[in-house]
């Protein structure tokens, strides 16, 4: 550490001395993490579960189907079933076969929608034929994804359903008969849920040109008169787009799945679906569904950043008022593997194009080796979010803290200095090294995270400066220091654990000042960075910009002497991990100034 005298500006006496009264969510312990998969509560299944799916009834109950069965996916006596809450999730009704688990008559991937009169369809793949092999006689490990398109109906709120099925028409294409069977039998499946559209209802499903998983296209069907007809014989089901083939562009590969779709204003649809490149695909429909734009990876904002998610389902959804959510996992793979955490973003619709704000964390499970949650549905119910996801052997139902979403929708124009949890905000002043008063640790076990938000300024990108330094004589505590390649570096250590993480390479630069956000969240047990209000993801060079840290982390910051390196322009300290929206509205705010310290010091005299 380096010694020497320092003068402490107005606005650093407010942050020092008033912040642990004005500031209650500084010494307030951290409380239970909604976040947490295990906060959720369960739904009931009969081992494997699947895209738990939820409508609310005109009675005001949600309506959940989902797949389910004994073993695991795709093994004998896979089927669908529905169940009921009347109390938001919290406790669920006795399963009820939709289809009975019927040996190798599979069904699975129900979708529900619910019409004006409210009755409930759900739309489901059946293995009617019973395919368990190849042409050749080769037994197939997913019999499930074989048959035909039906649906049934519930007018009873899904406690009971329609004796009969009914197939949906699906017209064999080129991507039909370029398969295994030759068109003979369809390759399919689907995680949309329907949309109505004006007087019509529309969902996305996947077609596959080779068995198992090969070659895959988007497709929707359509239906005008789903919403008024009741007799099951007379609807009206077209699919799109026109033409032989569906939704796909070559460059991006065999595997393009998962198709779901949302309406635009003006009656435009948008569509994302995952690829096995590191990022999903999105493309923008028009005339109904028959003409869509060319698949693109998608981005953040039009001709942006790209958006990353591995082989996982990417759920889009457009809220009541207008608003849009997209569920992803923000890493680069190229497999099934890594969904845990799953995050979050907002999106708005401006000039016929979605842009999407910089994500946040939504549920995680502590256990990084587990594989994650996928395959979410979102609720909306007076005013309240909830979101439903499966491990596919739990499947649970959380709620959403609305602010979170707010705070994602309104981030371009978040113009707000956080000031929950925050310990200390200084503007160092004098040359050489300075050191600060910091008024007490930080444990994060208790606080929930700690973030170090600073405007610095580099004479040089020499890699191993200590910027920030909040060891004790022992070692034990953080630091913030440069390394090669243009970025920082996070190190935490309690004497016992150490975690540490590096800020994206390149985002640096020398004699120009930069808000660096350092976060750690100790929910996930994650290290984020936020530089120049853009959240780090990896870029070009890795496959992500955040990372995981094991074992419990105790007290990172102590009591007492906090030194700073010359480079360091403004540091503010929360005993906290600050959401990312958050980080952006302190980047927005610009770096704190004396005079603003002046008007914090009389309203926190007004307020004590």
């Amino acid at each position: 550490m380096i010694a020497g005298a320092v003068k402490l500006t107005a606005i650093q006496l407010i942050a020092v001395f008033l912040a642990p009264c004005a500031f209650p969510g500084a010494v307030a312990v951290a409380s239970a993490d909604r976040r947490d998969i295990r906060a959720g509560s369960l739904i009931p299944d009969e081992n494997y579960c699947d895209q738990p799916y939820i409508v609310i009834t005109k009675d005001g109950d949600w309506l959940c189907v989902l797949t389910t069965g004994p073993g695991r996916e795709g093994r004998k006596g896979q089927h669908i079933v529905s169940t009921i809450s009347t109390d938001a999730g919290k406790t669920w009704s006795k399963l009820v076969d939709i289809e009975p688990s019927d040996g190798w008559k599979f069904s699975s991937w129900a979708v529900p929608l619910i019409v004006p009169d409210g009755r409930v369809y759900v739309f489901y793949l059946y293995n009617g034929d019973e395919i368990r092999s190849l042409p050749s006689g080769k037994p197939i490990p997913h019999p499930e994804v074989l048959g035909w398109y039906c649906h049934k109906y519930s007018d009873d709120g899904g406690r009971s359903w329609s004796a009969d099925r009914h197939r949906l028409p699906l017209p064999v294409t080129a991507c039909d008969r370029a398969n295994d069977w030759g068109g003979a039998v369809q390759i399919f499946w689907g995680i949309d849920k329907p949309k109505i559209v004006g007087r019509s209802v529309f969902f996305a499903f996947t077609k596959m040109g080779r068995f198992m998983f090969e070659n895959g296209e988007g497709w929707l069907f359509r239906s005008d008169n789903v919403l008024a007809e009741s007799e099951p014989a007379k609807l009206h089901w077209s699919t799109l787009p026109d033409g032989e083939h569906g939704i796909r562009s070559p460059e991006f590969g065999s595997y393009q799945e998962e198709h779901n779709v949302v309406p635009l204003d003006g009656g435009g649809l948008y569509c994302a679906y995952r690829t096995a490149t590191g990022h999903p695909c999105h493309c923008y429909g028009s005339d109904g569904g028959r003409a869509w734009t060319k698949p693109e990876h998608m981005t953040y904002a039009p001709g942006g950043r790209k958006i990353k998610n591995p082989r996982a389902c990417p759920k889009l959804w457009r809220t009541a008022d207008g608003r849009f959510l997209f569920w992803f996992h923000n890493h680069g793979g190229r497999d099934h593997q890594a969904r845990n955490p799953a995050w979050i973003t907002g999106g708005v619709e401006k000039d016929g194009a979605v842009h999407w704000a910089q994500p946040e964390i939504l549920l995680y499970d502590r256990d990084a080796r587990v594989q994650g949650m996928s395959y979410p549905d979102l609720i909306e119910q007076d005013g309240r979010y909830w979101v439903t996801e499966t491990n596919k052997t739990e499947a649970r139902v959380h709620e959403i803290d609305k602010t979170l979403l707010e705070g994602l929708w309104n981030q371009r124009s978040n113009k707000t200095v956080a000031r929950e949890g925050l310990l200390l905000e200084a503007i160092p002043d004098g040359g050489g090294g300075r050191e600060l008063n910091f008024p007490r640790a930080v444990v994060l076990g208790q606080s929930g995270g700690l973030t170090l938000d600073c405007w610095i300024r580099l004479k040089d990108l020499e890699p191993g400066r200590v910027l920030i330094d909040g060891r004790d004589a022992d070692g034990r505590g953080t630091i913030l220091s440069t390394i090669a390649g243009g970025a920082v570096r996070l190190t935490l250590g309690d004497g016992k654990t150490t975690a540490s993480w590096d800020s994206d390479p390149g985002l640096l630069d020398a004699n120009k000042p930069h808000h660096v956000v350092a976060i750690a969240d100790a929910g996930p047990q994650i290290i984020t960075f936020v530089i120049d209000g853009e959240l780090c993801d990896g870029g070009e060079s890795r496959k992500q910009g955040w990372g995981r840290w094991k074992g419990a982390l105790g007290k990172v910051l102590h009591a007492g002497r906090l030194t700073l390196d010359p480079a360091i322009i403004s540091l503010r300290v929360y005993d906290r991990y600050l959401r990312t929206s958050e980080a952006i509205g302190n980047f927005r705010c610009g770096s704190p100034k004396p005079r603003e310290a002046e008007e914090i010091i009389n309203d926190a005299r007004n307020v004590y």
